[in-house]
């Protein structure tokens, strides 16, 4: 993630960055402009149509189909950012758990509990470091999958959660001061609100990493803007001309461009442009918890 200045126009509009899907879409607009200049020359040198010819009504269907295809992609775009801004949500209550848990654990902890500290501030920053990982392995991605991989190994199928290792040993530990008397019933409760906080965040990443949107829903939106663009250069080649070997490129990019752009905001934890930098938010969490619980 790049920290930017949305106010600035001449480099958002000049400026061709990484997440630019026009980088991606160029080979299909090349395509694109072929296929339209190709029906315009057959339409306009050889067919000769009328101009009340059945196929200028062809518009009608695009300007009625246009407005479904915008809800479409419209929905399609909010539920993208809905998935990124609420796993960003979570990396932030992940941020909050983490401090809060260590002032706790300073306030409570005598000075002279040397080891104590030293376990806690290297297990409470190793849980976001292993979320971390495990967010961007192959284990989470098919976790609900129906499908067999073999092309991943065995390790895949004997691979343990790691986060939920690290909260086994984080809880365990904390139990122990418990019944060792460092700490009483009420502050083991109140630690223990925290404790519980780790596992309900991971548990929240989790269902945005591996339940992406339904498949018949995303294959239909590729095929309604493929058949809406295809069609495009046939109504319009009379009332634009060769014009449209740049029109419909145009609107194919338009279109494309948000079902790009959702489908690289749905899965904010991967290693796309503009992806949560979790590595980075990991590295804050230690950070900060080597600050509060200082030896």
């Amino acid at each position: 993630m790049e920290i930017y200045n949305p106010k600035e126009w001449f480099k958002a509009v000049f400026y061709v960055h990484q997440s630019d899907t026009i980088r991606k879409l160029y080979p299909y607009l090349i395509l694109t402009a072929f296929y339209s200049g190709g029906i315009a020359f057959y339409e306009l040198e050889y067919l000769n149509l009328s101009a009340k010819s059945w196929i200028n009504n062809i518009t009608i269907v695009h300007s009625l189909l246009g407005f479904a295809l915008s809800l479409l992609l419209v929905f399609r775009t909010n539920t993208a950012y809905d998935r990124w801004w609420e796993a960003r949500k979570q990396w932030g209550a992940l941020t909050n758990v983490s401090r809060n848990l260590a002032l706790k654990l300073d306030a409570l902890l005598d000075e002279d509990d040397a080891a104590i500290r030293h376990f806690y501030r290297k297990a409470i920053p190793m849980y976001s470091q292993s979320l971390f990982a495990f967010l961007r392995s192959d284990y989470t991605t098919y976790m609900l999958d129906d499908h067999e991989h073999p092309e991943l190994g065995d390790a895949f199928s004997r691979k343990k959660h790691g986060p939920n290792q690290v909260a086994a040993l984080l809880f365990k530990k904390t139990n122990s001061l418990y019944k060792a008397n460092k700490i009483s019933g009420e502050q083991f409760i109140l630690l223990n609100n925290e404790l519980e906080g780790f596992t309900n965040i991971c548990g929240a990443c989790e269902r945005i990493k591996n339940t992406p949107i339904p498949h018949s829903y995303s294959t239909f939106i590729k095929k309604f803007i493929a058949l809406f663009v295809a069609t495009l250069p046939i109504g319009y080649v009379f009332s634009l001309g060769y014009f449209v070997i740049l029109a419909v490129p145009f609107i194919l990019y338009v279109l494309a461009s948000l079902e790009l752009i959702a489908e690289a905001n749905e899965d904010p934890f991967g290693l796309d442009y503009d992806d949560l930098p979790i590595e980075k938010m990991a590295d804050n969490m230690k950070k900060h918890t080597h600050e509060l619980l200082h030896p």
